[in-house]
């Protein structure tokens, strides 16, 4: 683990020191161990068993090998509501336009009193997890959920399983053979026990410039056609080979848009006087795994390129973990610095006058639950932008119900949580079958798709699509003349995530809006929409981490980025934006977002796919390759007219954010 400097703001009831837990050592060795192969006694014939516990890669699944026994893993238990029906009627109540309850939100101490465990309870689960010799690492004001820290023999043995290793998308991780057991006077307490590592699978829904750059062993040669980037739509056009619809050129990759451009496209300013004000007197809160050290300087310096305000010790503000967890299994600070970046100075594009509270997780599983806690039981925000998420819904039932509690919480207590699609499309190329992603896929947050963009010159609007990219390679023949590696569109390389969920119903706000084939009764992602496709793209600037040990970094630079990482902070900003003008509260923003986009005169923008191939072409000379992209075609998902699952309701505009917050 590594030391980070900074301090908690809201502190968790300290009942273990962190300190205690020594080194996460992720995946040790596989070992032989006959004390890990079974549990080392039967359960009590008082015990109960949690099958939804047991994520779908793991149980019966073949096994690839036995953890050592002194393994450390992390494991969550999420403790039953009172009162479930209760929370989810009033959370439901208070976020419908039209409920005499509309609006009547909760303090945190009402949430706590009202709906959440009985302190007594929490204390009971957080005595037994420690009398089996296990550390406690968090446990919220809210007393909902208890993470803590053991080795693999303590898990086996105070839960009666047998931790195995499983491959599970290329990655081994350790993960029960069975379902975990609790004794009968825990287990009515209980709801659910993840002692898996499938979340430490959470990533950020990103796609960093140069992700699409080559197959791997490539040999670098002459580009067959340079592409310098655009800085607005067909600013530069070069010779491709003929194309689908007979065209024989095409417009290269833009460079990025800049916050100027993004205040254009969204209703915030003409894109050359910045608008400094918007969402003034809003928080809005970014959740990422770990921190990165230079985020406010980085962002400084950001804002001075692109005039935008400084943020100051009063508008930035953050909430730090003291220890970082299973930092290889969670792509380390560095592969999370990006997107802190992206979400911090996309949030400042489109909410310039609001604060930004950045709550960085100490991994990427509880530690995540932690940060958004802090946030709940503190009301430090009234908006929070998530862009990470899992690779579909693959995580046990059971999980994704005490996930769920904590977005009943938010929207219970006004705050208004909103998670990216993801940026793998249905996900069937990973899973097997069609999924959205979770937390997205969620009834109590609001998902964000994606889509592609066009600006001319001046900074006006031109066109959107869904975000969907595949992409060919041009190749360049003896006699020069350019060829297709093979037919246009190529392979499907990214695009944004959604789709019918297999775990939730459909929530009535989605009823009328969203088709009725595209439902089958089921919750369907994402709601709306925003700029994600890194062809197109947002311009960022941090000072990336050069040795993730020490979190040295190195010189600011700026690149181009996409994917719904992005989509979802432009998202919570315009919210934010929108708040403020109003002075009005939105909370849980989906019921009034379909109430808006179902009355006249709705100016969020209905989003299609193309009627022709729209075409980018993008060369990269450390590699030699060149690429054609080819937007708009996202695996099964379909862009249509109206409500559709790659863009939902239509792409944010700040008057359609506007309109949401007049549902009040």
């Amino acid at each position: 683990m590594a030391p980070h400097r900074g301090s908690h703001r809201f502190s968790l009831r300290a009942l273990a020191a962190t300190a205690a837990v020594g080194c996460t050592l992720g995946l040790a060795a596989v070992g032989v161990s006959s004390a890990a192969a079974a549990p080392p006694n039967p359960p009590p014939s008082s015990s109960k068993s949690f099958p939804g516990s047991v994520p779908p890669w793991a149980g019966a699944r073949t096994k690839t090998g036995i953890p050592l026994t002194n393994t450390t893993v992390e494991g969550e238990i999420y403790l039953k509501l009172p009162n479930e029906a209760a929370a989810t009627a009033f959370a439901t109540a208070v976020s419908t336009p039209g409920n005499p309850q509309y609006g009547q939100y909760l303090t945190a101490a009402q949430w706590k009193s009202q709906y959440a465990p009985a302190q007594a309870a929490t204390d009971k689960v957080v005595a037994w997890i420690q009398a089996q010799g296990m550390v406690i690492t968090g446990v919220p004001d809210s007393g909902m959920y208890v993470v803590f820290r053991g080795t693999v023999a303590e898990v086996n043995a105070a839960f009666q399983v047998a931790e195995q290793t499983y491959s599970v998308q290329g990655t081994d991780l350790i993960g029960p053979d069975r379902a975990p057991t609790v004794p009968g006077d825990i287990a009515g307490l209980v709801s659910s026990v993840s002692i898996d590592q499938g979340r430490l699978l959470t990533r950020p829904d990103n796609i960093a410039d140069g992700a699409d750059a080559s197959p791997g062993g490539q040999s670098a040669s002459a580009v067959p056609v340079a592409t310098p980037c655009s800085h607005y739509w067909d600013e530069h056009e070069v010779t491709v080979p003929r194309t689908a619809t007979g065209a024989t050129s095409a417009p290269t990759v833009l460079c990025g848009y800049t916050p100027g451009q993004i205040q254009a496209t969204y209703g915030l300013g003409n894109g050359v006087a910045m608008n400094a004000t918007a969402g003034a007197g809003q928080t809005v809160a970014i959740i990422d795994a770990f921190a990165a050290p230079t985020m406010l300087s980085d962002a400084n310096q950001y804002a001075s390129l692109h005039g935008l305000p400084a943020l100051t010790s009063t508008s930035y503000r953050e909430i730090l973990p003291s220890v970082y967890y299973d930092q290889a299994l969670c792509a380390e600070p560095s592969g999370w610095q990006g997107e802190e970046a992206l979400d911090v100075e996309a949030v400042h594009s489109t909410a310039p006058g609001a604060n930004i509270l950045y709550a960085g997780g100490s991994n990427c599983a509880g530690g995540l639950d932690i940060a958004m806690s802090k946030i709940l039981d503190g009301q430090l925000a009234n908006i929070v932008s998530n862009s990470y998420g899992y690779v579909g819904e693959a995580v046990a039932p059971d999980q994704l119900a005490g996930e769920v509690h904590q977005h009943l919480q938010a929207a219970a207590e006004g705050i208004g949580l909103y998670f990216s699609s993801g940026d793998s499309g249905d996900e069937k190329k990973a899973l097997g079958y069609t999924s959205p992603d979770f937390p997205a896929s969620s009834p109590f947050v609001t998902s964000v798709g994606g889509t592609s963009l066009a600006l001319d010159q001046s900074n006006n609007y031109l066109w959107e699509t869904a975000w969907g990219t595949t992409r060919q390679r041009i190749l360049a023949q003896a006699d020069g003349t350019l060829t297709y590696a093979g037919a246009l569109p190529g392979v499907f390389q990214y695009g944004a995530g959604g789709g019918r969920s297999a775990d939730f119903d459909q929530p009535a706000y989605q009823t009328g809006l969203v088709p009725a084939p595209l439902a089958n009764g089921k919750r369907v992602s994402p709601d709306v929409s925003a700029l994600a496709d890194v062809w197109t793209g947002f311009r960022i600037g941090f000072s990336p981490i050069t040795n993730d040990h020490s979190l040295n970094t190195g010189s600011y630079s700026e690149e181009r980025i996409g994917g719904t990482s992005l989509s979802c902070p432009l998202t919570a900003g315009l919210m934010a934006s929108a708040q403020a003008a109003s002075n009005k509260r939105i909370g849980f923003a989906n019921p009034a977002v379909y109430q808006a986009a179902a009355a006249p005169g709705a100016a969020m923008r209905d989003v299609t796919s193309p009627a022709t191939s729209i075409n980018l072409v993008r060369a990269y000379p450390a590699t030699g390759l060149t690429w054609m992209a080819t937007l708009g075609l996202d695996t099964s998902l379909t862009a249509t007219k109206g409500y559709d699952d790659v863009t939902g309701v239509g792409s944010m505009t700040e008057a359609f954010a506007q309109q949401v917050a007049a549902q009040h």
